[in-house]
């Protein structure tokens, strides 16, 4: 049932198996121009309840729990649609989101493997079984927890929904996903290709376009016992909180600070090129953006000058120009935020290598483009080192031996990734292990597979995405104990 819309038709919500319209309607803009690109339904509070019960009952009435092998199909039958649609999705995402179409096609092509690698857990998840003595058996079966709520952000709202909703489908759980508005056209044209999928009952899976006002029913309601969030560690604390009323199960993927350490044998030539595109892939707006640089003394002078050319060669633009080499911020008010962020740490001290900012002038005047920044900073305890930017902002401090660079990558709240770079044989796998993040890269950046767990030591979330372990935020063990035949007396 397509809903095609045109700039004047709101995009709607999909609830229960129906396009459902809301009495609050908002407006969607290209974050590279300015421009108006169209209108949406924004999803009320009690709609959002109303896709809560409809889950619920979805769950309970239909044989979505019970029969994995229809799971499997949908998954797969849903990966096929996406790239039946690829070509699509990819201009609607760099129209609303902003990304390069590189970096668009980049995250709309990792969308079908995961279905497709959740639809095979859906098939071999498997409990254990034991005789435990003469006629006497134990089994441990795993059970999906019920309704799975899944909130993600806008920077990837494609694959970051599917990298939860694919787990949770695949356990059996039903779900209710509530999409960023600030990228409510993608969010229509995603849900429109995977919600109406054959063999997906009503009900069992819901998508709006809501704020967090709205996805607060998800926290406070009781028939919603699991929840998976990505985005900042302050509202990650704040819906734990709220949720533990209710214990709910929480996986949470949340801010980083990822280090990039240049150890004296790393080969400048690989890695000063991956250093650039961790800084500037999506803007630096990544949970696992490259924003930290930690450079043995003796490089020190070289990746300075190095990367400073980079730097200002990088060509901010819309994904309209094949030119650009970085898109812009979601918005104006980012830019704002991120440029405040920058002159508090100069007036505190940090040294600009290279100073970015706003773009204000010039045919790009209209967009929300930052320019990459590099400030050197001595003390590690300023906020723009120990913060989460999310922005083309990085900072580099100097370190002389592999403990200081350890206590240096480790000196943070955070923990989602870290990237080491050297050619000496033991010391990579050695400075791995003392690392205190969840993913650590060695000579690369960004690695992602979809058979490898992956989420955050720390202040950067609990819980797994991605791999096997995905499945444990959405189900639960039951033990059932056994005494066949006749009770004797």
């Amino acid at each position: 049932m397509p809903h095609p819309i045109t700039p004047t038709t709101p995009a709607q919500n999909w609830i229960d198996g129906a396009w459902t319209d809301s009495p609050v309607h908002d407006d969607s803009y290209d974050p590279a121009t300015g421009t108006h690109i169209g209108t949406y339904a924004k999803a009320t509070r009690s709609q959002v309840e109303q896709a809560i019960a409809a889950a619920h009952r979805a769950f309970r009435s239909t044989s979505w729990r019970h029969d994995r092998r229809l799971r499997a199909a949908v998954l797969n039958a849903m990966a096929d649609r996406i790239e039946e649609r690829r070509d699509d999705l990819i201009d609607l995402l760099a129209l609303d989101n902003g990304k390069i179409k590189a970096e668009a096609a980049l995250e709309i092509d990792m969308v079908a493997p995961k279905l497709r690698y959740n639809a095979a857990l859906a098939l071999s998840d498997y409990g254990r079984a034991a005789e435990i003595r003469p006629g006497r058996y134990s089994m441990v079966v795993r059970e999906p927890l019920g309704v799975a709520g899944v909130i993600t952000p806008w920077n990837s709202p494609v694959i970051l929904t599917i990298r939860s909703l694919a787990p949770a489908l695949a356990a059996g759980c039903t779900a209710v996903v509530k999409l960023p508005e600030q990228t409510a056209q993608i969010n229509r044209l995603f849900t429109e290709i995977i919600t109406q999928t054959e063999g997906l009952a009503p009900g069992v899976l819901n998508m709006l376009t809501a704020d967090r006002h709205a996805a607060a029913a998800l926290i406070d309601s009781p028939d919603v016992p699991a929840i998976s969030f990505t985005g900042s560690t302050a509202t990650g604390k704040a819906i734990s909180a709220a949720g533990a009323a209710h214990l709910k199960r929480f996986g949470l993927e949340l801010g980083g600070k990822t280090p990039f350490i240049l150890f004296e044998s790393a080969d400048l030539t690989q890695a000063l090129p991956v250093v650039e595109k961790a800084l500037t892939t999506f803007a630096g707006q990544f949970c696992m953006t490259g924003s930290r640089l930690l450079v043995h003394r003796s490089l020190a002078d070289q990746v300075r000058d190095q990367l400073a050319r980079r730097l200002r060669a990088v060509r901010p633009g819309p994904a309209a120009d094949p030119a650009s080499d970085m898109g812009p911020l979601i918005d104006q008010a980012d830019v704002t935020r991120v440029n405040t962020l920058v002159e508090n740490a100069i007036a505190a001290g940090a040294r600009p290598i290279v100073r970015g900012g706003p773009v204000t002038d010039g045919p790009l005047a209209n967009g929300a483009f930052y320019r990459p920044t590099l400030l050197e900073v001595d003390d590690p305890t300023l906020p723009i080192v120990q913060e989460e930017v999310f922005g083309p902002v990085l900072t580099m401090q100097v370190f002389d031996t592999e403990a200081e660079a350890v206590a240096l990558a480790n000196d943070s709240v955070y923990g989602l990734a870290a990237s080491v770079w050297s050619r000496d044989v033991d010391q990579p796998l050695r400075v791995a292990r003392e690392l205190e993040a969840g993913t650590v890269w060695i000579n690369d950046w960004a690695t992602i597979y979809d058979e490898f767990e992956e989420g955050g030591y720390k202040h950067s979330g609990q819980g797994r995405l991605n791999g096997i372990a995905a499945l444990e935020d959405f189900t639960e063990y039951k033990h059932i104990a056994l005494r066949p035949g006749a009770i004797e007396h």
